[in-house]
């Protein structure tokens, strides 16, 4: 009952990681609405984000920054200079997802938006393939076969949405991919570090975009629930989750994210579904479920020998 249990929070821990970011929109919906531009959004979430990780950093986690850095110290100059460049990549990576979210929520729409994070690891799954030359099953290429047929059907109804969904997961999709690799450092530390790299590269267009500095409370009080709800909190319960489940586990509870995103965007924006739109997404959800089948075969499994060892 115990083991049962402790499984339970872990999985909720998960759960709820993706439950909070599908409600994303909402912030960066008003802070739009409060007439500011997305680079500025942009330019204050990377701000924002990149000074409470670093006071929660040095306030808890100096262990592991210690640990990092005598990872790092201890490669080989060959393979600490390619740490430091994936490193880089996956800083402007992060950032470049960041501006293209922000923007296609508040010019395109929500559910574009939502519909990229069903893509997403999908492309991750292609590149993990490409490049790392990780294997794919039939049951998988069968995924992205149905992926591909949904996205001919969303085109019918606009090319251009369907390229701003892709620009965001393919963005996202080269960040995850990197992250496999570099899978000795700590995933805060890494987060802070890749926020230093986005607030230096964004630092050029900050300067010529500046304008004064924002004093509405309003705004702060939104960007701060975006820094610390929408990027930090999950980070960390996703982090949590892993030391209590599998990684695939946590990889399916992700795609709660862009549901609770469609739901949004339905329910508290008003976005409508065209009938072709909705046959589209609805055939891409089901190509997300083909693709991960074997997972969701094998979660049900571990369930039910789990229950016979308890009952």
């Amino acid at each position: 009952m115990a083991q049962k249990k402790a499984s339970a929070i872990y999985l909720l821990a998960a759960i709820g990681a993706a439950f909070i970011w599908g409600f994303l929109t909402i912030p960066l919906k008003r802070l739009h609405h409060l007439n500011y531009s997305s680079q500025q959004i942009l330019y204050y979430r990377v701000l924002a984000s990149l000074v409470i990780i670093w006071i929660y950093n040095l306030a808890l986690h100096r262990k592991a920054i210690r640990t990092d850095l005598n990872i790092l110290s201890g490669l080989s100059p060959k393979k600490r200079n390619k740490t430091l460049l994936l490193l880089f990549f996956t800083g402007a990576a992060i950032m470049l997802n960041w501006f293209t979210y922000i923007y296609v929520v508040n010019h395109i729409s929500v559910k574009v938006a939502a519909s990229a994070y069903f893509i997403c690891p999908l492309l991750t799954a292609c590149g993990g393939f490409l490049i790392l030359k990780e294997p794919v099953t039939k049951l998988k290429v069968a995924g992205l076969m149905i992926a591909l047929v949904s996205i001919c059907i969303l085109s019918t109804g606009s090319v251009i949405n369907v390229a701003w969904a892709f620009v965001v997961a393919i963005f996202y999709a080269i960040y995850l991919v990197i992250q496999r690799v570099l899978t000795h450092f700590d995933k805060i530390n890494m987060l802070a570090v890749q926020l230093i790299i986005a607030a230096v590269l964004l630092l050029p267009f900050y300067i010529h975009d500046y304008n004064g500095f924002p004093t509405s409370l309003e705004f702060w009080a939104n960007i701060t629930v975006v820094a610390v709800l929408f990027t930090l909190v999950p980070l960390l319960l996703s982090l949590y989750a892993l030391t209590g489940i599998p990684s695939s586990t946590l990889g399916i509870t992700i795609y709660i994210n862009p549901i609770i995103a469609f739901v949004v965007a339905f329910v508290y924006f008003n976005e409508g579904f065209e009938g072709s739109q909705l046959s589209g997404y609805l055939l891409l959800l089901f190509s997300v479920i083909v693709f991960n089948w074997e997972i969701i075969g094998s979660l049900f499994s571990r369930r039910s020998r789990l229950n016979s060892q308890l009952t």
